[in-house]
């Protein structure tokens, strides 16, 4: 099965053509820069829009401009083509490709999105729950390096390729394929926007 993924969840934008587990062509960027991966990727892979048979679709957590921008792109295209999706959460991405790790994504606002009980919360990165030793990986984990470590983490180098979402671990996490609108993101936290409009409403 041919399959077309990506993740714009992080500052790292990355993208994956993959057929039967084999991955023909690859690329990370800017999530701005993401239509041009993909038909860069189609090309490298030597394949057409037509053949591609499904999508997958990283959900976040991580910036809520980034996740918006890669799933209205995935609704596009799975529109134009008439292709069955399926998302997946970009913490377990980033987790599968060091089994092991926790997985922590740089949430702004002094916080970090991470596992708790093995669900996606935004906390601060003193209040990560590690065991001694866990290794920590994504940018979040190089953000706040010093704080998780100080909490008995371990993080691989700046320059691991373990920090980033690949999105050919997307593909080997996707199940359940179906309508591209129906895949749910994952915010955690309410958009910055909002926010304001709501701090505004509060004003007399």
């Amino acid at each position: 099965m041919l399959l077309l993924a990506w993740d714009t969840a992080t500052d790292v934008a990355t993208s994956a053509l993959v057929w039967d587990g084999e991955v023909l062509a690859e690329a990370s960027s800017r999530p701005l820069t993401l239509l041009e991966d993909v038909d860069a990727l189609l090309r490298r892979g030597g394949v057409r829009r037509s053949q591609v048979e499904a999508l997958v679709l990283g959900t976040g957590p991580g910036s809520f401009t980034g996740i918006r921008m890669g799933l209205a792109a995935g609704r596009a295209l799975a529109l134009a083509l008439g292709l069955p999706a399926a998302g997946v959460s970009t913490l377990d991405a980033l987790a599968a490709g060091a089994p092991g790790a926790l997985p922590v994504i740089d949430a702004r606002r002094r916080e970090v999105f991470t596992l708790v009980d093995g669900a996606p919360a935004a906390v601060a990165p003193a209040g990560v729950r590690l065991v001694p030793g866990t290794v920590c990986v994504g940018d979040g984990a190089l953000r706040y390096r010093a704080v998780l470590e100080d909490l008995g983490g371990v993080i691989p180098p700046d320059d691991a390729d373990f920090h980033v979402p690949h999105a050919r671990h997307h593909v080997a996490l996707a199940s359940d394929f179906g309508a591209a609108e129906l895949i749910e993101p994952v915010y955690l936290r309410v958009p910055d926007a909002e926010r304001s409009r709501r701090a505004a409403a509060d004003v007399p």
